[in-house]
């Protein structure tokens, strides 16, 4: 459990570190977002990005059990 919880903070380190780069990525505008932008409401919900970032997290898990 340790192990795990280093390497977490580890990852969201580097990710706030690189994050000048990484929010150029085109996550969370993928094709299967829905968004419903409407004059004074606006609606954003991420089905393709989510399945994506699981799909990630996942394979990282698997590896890490094996």
């Amino acid at each position: 459990m340790n192990r795990i919880l280093i390497v977490l903070g580890a990852v969201l380190v580097l990710l706030g570190v690189a994050w000048p780069w990484v929010r150029r990525l085109p996550l969370f505008h993928l094709p299967g977002d829905i968004v419903i932008d409407r004059p004074g409401f606006k609606f954003f919900f991420p089905i393709t990005t989510m399945l994506l970032i699981s799909g990630i997290i996942s394979l990282i898990a698997w590896l890490f059990r094996r």
